[in-house]
C-alpha cells in the first residue's frame, strides 16, 4: 500500500475522485473549506483533539468511523447519535458499545471556545471519522462540511441500521434507500479492517450452527483459535480484532482474510460467500483477473457519499452548544 502514495497516477485519481465528490456535495449545500471565514481553525482544532485521544487510546478511532456510519443511517448525518436520554440513539443496542462520544464533546468545548455556536456537532462527527482513518494508516481526504445538528433521536429508529447477521441482499436493500451501491456497501463495511468486536456478536457461528458444529464458512482452521478467545459461556463482553493480525491498521488485510474464511461477523463473511460483492473484495485485493480498485481512494469516495446523506443545512436544523443536549 505504501507506494500507492508516491505513485502521480494516486495523486492524479484522488484529485479526480475530490473535483467529482465537490460537484456532488455543493448541490447539497456542504462543500469543502465551509469554515474557512467563520472559524478557520476548525478542522485543526478536531484533528489536533483526536490525535491526542488516539495516543492515550487507539481504540476511539474504529469508534468514531462507527459512529458517523450509525448517526447518518438514522434521521441522517445530523448528530443525533450523540444526544443524551432516555430511548435515544445512543442507548440503542447497535450503540450500545460504540466508543468515542468523549472525544467528540471536547472537540466541541474547544470549538465552542474558539468560535460560538459556528461548528456544527454533525461536521465534528465527520471531520473525526475521516481523521481516524488517516490516524490508522489510511487515506486522506477533503470532507465537505456544512451540516446543521438535528433534535430527534429515537432509538426506535436505530431497526435500519444493518446486522451482525444480516443478508446481502437486506445490506443491499439498506444502503440502496440512501443512494449507497453495491460497491459502496462493500467499500464502507471494509472500514471494519480497524476496530474489534465482543464475543457476544459472533460466538454463536463457533458453537452447534449447524449440525452441532460451527459455520462452516468459518475456515476449519481458524475455528480453535476463535474460541479460545470467546470460549462457549464465557464473557460475551471479551473484544477481539475483526481484522485479525492488522486490528489497528486500515488496510486491505481484512479482505484476505474474509476470502481465506477468516471473517470474524457472519455479516462480514457473506460479503465473499455472496458473488453479487465477492467480485468487489476480489478488486479491492488486485486479484488477477479482476480490475483492480484502490481500496483507500474508494473509501473515502464513499464516505464523501454517505456524509451526505439527508443532511440538514441553511436553515435547517441547528448548530447545538453541547453535542450530547438540544438547544
Amino acid at each position: 500500500m505504501k507506494g500507492a502514495y508516491t505513485n502521480p497516477r494516486f495523486f492524479l485519481a484522488m484529485t479526480v475522485m475530490l473535483a467529482m465528490a465537490a460537484a456532488l456535495v455543493q448541490a447539497q449545500g456542504t462543500r469543502v473549506g465551509f469554515y474557512a471565514r467563520t472559524c478557520p481553525r476548525a478542522e485543526s482544532i478536531v484533528r489536533s483533539t483526536v490525535q491526542s485521544r488516539f495516543r492515550s487510546n487507539p481504540n476511539i478511532a474504529p469508534g468514531l468511523l462507527r459512529m458517523h456510519f450509525h448517526d447518518c443511517f438514522v434521521q441522517g448525518c445530523d448528530a443525533s447519535i450523540l444526544i443524551d436520554g432516555p430511548n435515544t440513539e445512543k442507548t440503542a443496542p447497535p450503540n450500545r458499545l460504540l466508543r468515542g462520544y468523549e472525544v467528540i464533546d471536547d472537540a466541541k468545548t474547544q470549538l465552542e471556545a474558539a468560535c460560538p455556536g459556528v461548528v456544527s456537532c454533525a461536521d465534528i462527527l465527520a471531520l473525526a471519522a475521516r481523521d481516524s482513518v488517516f490516524l490508522t494508516r489510511g487515506i486522506n481526504w477533503a470532507v465537505p462540511t456544512g451540516r446543521r445538528d438535528g433534535r430527534v433521536s429515537l432509538a426506535s429508529d436505530t431497526t435500519i441500521l444493518p446486522g451482525f447477521r444480516e443478508s446481502i441482499d437486506s445490506q443491499k436493500q439498506k444502503f440502496a434507500a440512501f443512494g449507497l451501491n453495491t460497491q459502496d456497501l462493500v467499500a464502507l463495511v471494509g472500514g471494519h479492517t480497524i476496530g474489534t468486536s465482543a464475543c457476544q456478536l459472533f460466538s454463536y457461528r463457533l458453537y452447534n450452527f449447524t449440525n452441532g458444529g460451527p459455520d462452516p464458512t468459518i475456515n476449519p482452521a481458524f475455528v480453535p483459535q476463535l474460541q479460545a478467545l470467546c470460549p462457549q459461556n464465557g464473557d460475551g463482553s471479551r473484544r477481539i480484532d475483526l481484522d485479525t493480525g492488522s486490528g489497528n491498521r486500515f488496510d486491505t488485510s481484512f479482505f484476505a482474510n474474509l476470502r481465506n474464511g477468516r471473517g470474524i461477523l457472519e455479516s462480514d463473511q457473506k460479503l465473499w460467500t455472496d458473488p453479487s460483492t465477492r467480485t468487489f473484495v476480489q478488486r479491492f485485493l488486485g486479484e488477477r483477473g479482476s480490475r483492480p480498485l484502490n481500496f483507500n481512494v474508494e473509501f473515502a469516495r464513499s464516505m464523501v457519499k454517505m456524509s451526505n446523506i439527508d443532511v440538514k443545512t441553511g436553515t435547517n436544523g441547528e448548530i447545538r452548544r453541547v453535542c450530547s443536549a438540544i438547544n
